[in-house]
């Protein structure tokens, strides 16, 4: 049986049952020039996964194979509030989180007036409040807003919320393929973007968690919640926080059987699942529990899910 509701710290699901607030279709017009300025991956072999026994078997992450890929644009950064209120500005799109009237937001982020008003959480994962007004604009309920966050990625997007924007900026999401090849930066077959020590000359790299999950972060990194999308020193390919930070909507379903997506060229995961992709972890990864933001690791969430530290990058055919 297909795994779709996986516990982890790093996410959360919205209900089974709960169907998509996207009752009818959004009409989205595509813009003709935001390509420009986007990164070309140039195509060609790679090892994907890992056979590693730090990986998570149960997330399908291995065995390890080789992969080809074609050349591909992709945004150098997620996409980030500025971005995406454009989008809302021009379209009048209303979120999934929005439709619904709820998301989650990971409990220490909240202020203790909205607190007070959370009436549920997350029973497996008791850190996720159901806070009632939050979406991408007010990321921590009413009291709160993203004018100081605009170079920071948007959050609060589901799967289906992405791939709307991606229609109006005439791009898409990658494939799990795409987004692991480019991810690695050239690199073959090690931990981080950048190598295999976490640290590099006592540097921190990503947006993760520091000290004891849940209760205490240290924030070491600098950054308690999301940092700006263009923040730590870039992978070989030039692209921002693909490790951290927050999660990145793929295009794929997800499937742990090796067999089913897609073969070894170019492959786009299964015809259809229960959930999508998800890749590159969050600021709430920490070793102990969700050691998620490695490059092979991998994670998934229902279309319609969203949370505090969900966000996507686009790409683009060339």
């Amino acid at each position: 049986m297909e795994e779709t509701q996986r516990k982890s710290c790093c996410t959360t699901s919205r209900p089974n049952g709960n169907k998509s607030a996207l009752a009818k279709e959004q009409l989205i017009f595509a813009k003709d020039d935001l390509k420009t300025g986007m990164i070309e991956i140039p195509g060609g072999e790679f090892i994907m996964g890992t056979s590693s026994k730090e990986g998570f078997p149960a997330d399908g992450e291995g065995p390890a194979r080789k992969i080809k890929v074609d050349s591909f644009l992709m945004d150098s950064t997620t996409v980030t509030n500025a971005q995406f209120s454009e989008f809302v500005k021009e379209t009048g799109y209303k979120t999934e989180a929005e439709q619904f009237g709820w998301s989650f937001v990971f409990y220490s982020l909240l202020s203790p007036n909205m607190i007070r008003k959370v009436r549920q959480v997350v029973r497996e994962t008791p850190w996720w409040y159901t806070v009632e007004g939050a979406y991408w604009y007010q990321p921590e309920g009413p009291d709160s807003n993203i004018e100081s966050r605009m170079d920071h990625p948007v959050i609060h997007v589901s799967w289906n919320d992405a791939n709307a924007y991606c229609q109006w900026a005439g791009k898409r999401l990658p494939t799990e393929a795409e987004w692991e090849y480019a991810a690695r930066g050239g690199l073959e077959q090690l931990r981080y973007p950048w190598g295999d020590e976490l640290m590099m000359n006592d540097q921190h790299n990503c947006n993760i968690w520091q000290g004891v999950f849940p209760k205490h972060n240290t924030k070491e990194d600098g950054y308690e919640g999301t940092a700006p999308a263009k923040s730590f020193p870039p992978n070989g390919y030039g692209l921002y926080n693909v490790s951290g930070n927050v999660w990145e909507w793929c295009s794929d379903w997800f499937t742990r059987s090796i067999h089913n997506r897609g073969g070894r060229e170019n492959p786009k995961g299964p015809d259809s699942g229960k959930a999508k992709v998800m890749r590159g972890g969050s600021y709430l990864c920490h070793e102990s529990y969700c050691n998620r933001y490695r490059v092979a690791a991998r994670s998934s969430n229902t279309l319609d899910s969203s949370s505090g530290n969900i966000g996507f990058r686009c790409v683009a055919d060339i």
